[in-house]
């Protein structure tokens, strides 16, 4: 679909963002916003991943969900240039365009993996980051991520090229995806000896049935440097929403992936603990998945994908709540063989 039939589906009339549905579920206290690292960023508690925008969702579903998530308070939106070729970022551009709220959001998309702009070369971070602002219809990027680690490429080089990006307005504040914590540590030596703007945050997976990478590597260098961590796969590919439960649940491909290996005893181990936890306090699975993470020091904002306006509610719910003490250790103890 062309960028324009996006744009006029989304910019016609939406249904009113506050149903009854939403009165009845969100709390009318605002929930404060987190830093964003050592960053002037300041956003809500969690993320609206776009990932299915253009893809399995369509711009009109997109905009009820945008319409949901901004009547929760959400404010701080992820997309990528690679998301259904550039669509994702199309849809939420010509949302932001119709609603006019471009300056009440904080907008992070990532470089660096699009089929036209692949890489972290000067020049393809340079183009890509004007076809991103293109199409969200916008005059900077609120935090830009390197979706890829390129090797080949010298990471000075790569630094420069963004370093440029915000001296020139285009784009406020960098992070890393996909970035082991040596080159986070390499990252912060070249941008304090060559007088580059440092980076502000670091997304990588991390739930309760995904700790090892985050808590054995990168929180000791996220704390260390001040970075702001942005999880990603916070609810582990849906398996901690508690749609599956059985081999039954799953496609043949999911049955031979992650999926089907955390079907174990070990998984089930966890689901069950949120189950409880979930009974205790009557919300989703997925609000207190995302509730523990919200519990960890230095995280910002779990980043989390929904295909309707009732999975962004639930999502969104997660920033109000406050699990006790023994909810936590009970969580903390049921995934300790994923750490």
């Amino acid at each position: 679909m062309s960028d324009s039939a996006h744009r006029a589906t989304v910019a016609g009339p939406l249904p009113a963002p506050t149903t009854a549905q939403t009165a009845t579920v969100v709390d009318p206290t605002p929930v404060p916003p987190r830093p964003v690292g050592l960053s002037a960023l300041r956003v809500f508690p969690v993320a609206l991943g776009t990932n299915a925008f253009g893809w399995t969702v369509d711009a009109a579903e997109a905009g009820r969900m945008l319409d949901a998530f901004r009547a929760t308070g959400g404010d701080f939106l992820d997309t990528a240039d690679s998301y259904a070729d550039g669509r994702s970022e199309s849809i939420l551009g010509d949302w932001m365009h119709a609603r006019r709220n471009r300056d009440s959001l904080v907008v992070a998309t990532k470089v660096g993996r699009s089929s036209e702009h692949p890489g972290v070369g000067a020049r393809a971070i340079t183009a890509a980051v004007h076809d991103s602002l293109r199409r969200l219809r916008t005059d900077r990027i609120d935090l830009l991520y390197l979706h890829v680690d390129d090797p080949d490429v010298e990471f000075e080089e790569t630094l420069l090229a963004v370093d440029e990006l915000i001296l020139g307005g285009a784009v406020r504040e960098f992070a890393a995806a996909q970035h082991p914590g040596t080159r986070l540590i390499e990252a912060r030596i070249a941008s304090a000896q060559l007088g580059f703007t440092p980076m502000a945050a670091v997304q990588a997976p991390y739930s309760l049935v995904s700790r090892r990478e985050y808590e054995q590597d990168l929180a000791r260098i996220v704390r260390a440097q001040g970075l702001g961590f942005v999880p990603r796969l916070p609810l582990a590919g849906k398996f901690l929403t508690g749609r599956y439960r059985s081999r039954a649940d799953l496609t043949p491909g999911d049955r031979r992936g992650a999926l089907g290996r955390l079907l174990g005893r070990t998984g089930m181990q966890v689901l069950a603990a949120v189950d409880q936890v979930a009974a205790e306090i009557d919300a989703a699975p997925a609000t207190v998945a995302l509730a523990w993470l919200l519990s960890k020091p230095d995280v910002v904002a779990p980043v989390v994908s929904a295909t309707a306006v009732d999975q962004v509610i639930d999502l969104t719910a997660a920033a109000s709540v406050r699990l006790s003490r023994r909810q936590l250790t009970e969580l903390d103890r049921a995934s300790e063989p994923f750490a």
